[in-house]
């Protein structure tokens, strides 16, 4: 009998020839199980910026031409990556709460926003363990950039991150779990052989107006908000203890929000281009 975690699925198209070079040329075929995850991971974690696609349901190959993704785009492309490694691999759907992506919804939309948010992690088999993949989700300089805001912060539930240690968060693969978004989770939705069971029975309820204002105009306002913390323009909270100013941060104004907007097309972005 084939190992179901094994296979590939539309969403899952490790063959695709994008996916093959990729490996090809890192020479991960040539590492031991352990190390293998580890390439998968850290390529998924920090060349593959976080950063808002237009769908969860997208195939893997899509994430690697977008170049940046969250928590459920980046799960699709590191299962990819690890089956197309002969690494058996899952995926554990749950919903986060909404205050977790506070600070990257802006204000005027968070009001209106799901009180729950489709998320989910990867859980990888090596020998007999099984070890939870969460924290690729944020980039490093993204995180990186939370921290210098937050210095004095240990639990923080917003800006895409959900964690009881910011300043030393469990996201560097040790061969141990890994999480960065954990602590916001509401609703466990179990385990799915692949990302295409678990959306064909779990989508974000938006509605199809909201759906569309997101796919078109509102992530793309995050996106702005995402590439300019990733820079060090953290925007306040309101209720929030305040980001520690630095050298040009700044609150994000209306011309920022029309700026982000202007420019949506431009990706979030990815390590290809880190001068952003």
């Amino acid at each position: 009998m084939p190992n179901t975690l094994l296979q590939a699925s539309a969403l899952l198209n490790f063959t695709h020839p994008d996916l093959k070079r990729l490996i090809a040329q890192r020479g991960w075929h040539d590492l031991s199980p352990h190390d293998r995850v580890g390439a998968a991971y850290d390529f998924t974690r920090n060349e593959i910026a976080f950063g808002y696609n237009q769908a969860d349901d997208i195939p893997a190959s899509q994430v690697l031409a977008d170049g940046y993704g969250q928590c459920n785009t980046k799960a699709t492309l590191l299962m990819a990556l690890l089956r197309a490694l002969d690494l058996p691999c899952r995926l554990h759907g749950f919903t986060i709460h909404k205050a977790l992506q506070r600070g990257l919804v802006p204000e005027l939309a968070y009001a209106i926003a799901p009180a729950r948010i489709l998320h989910s992690w990867v859980e990888v088999q090596i020998g007999e363990h099984w070890i939870k993949l969460e924290g690729f989700i944020l980039d490093e300089r993204f995180l990186t950039a939370l921290q210098r805001a937050f210095p004095q912060v240990n639990a923080l539930c917003a800006y895409g991150a959900g964690t009881d240690c910011l300043a030393d968060p469990a996201v560097e693969w040790r061969g141990e779990d890994t999480f960065i978004q954990a602590t916001g989770i509401a609703e466990d939705l179990g385990l799915w052989d692949t990302p295409d069971d678990f959306y064909a029975h779990h989508q974000q309820d938006f509605g199809p107006v909201k759906t569309l204002l997101y796919r078109y105009a509102l992530r793309h306002w995050m996106n702005g908000r995402v590439r300019n913390i990733r820079r060090g323009y953290v925007p306040a909270i309101p209720g929030l203890q305040q980001p520690t100013r630095s050298e040009g941060l700044r609150s994000e104004t209306k011309s920022d929000a029309l700026g982000a907007l202007a420019n949506h097309s431009s990706p979030p972005h990815s390590q290809k281009d880190t001068s952003g």
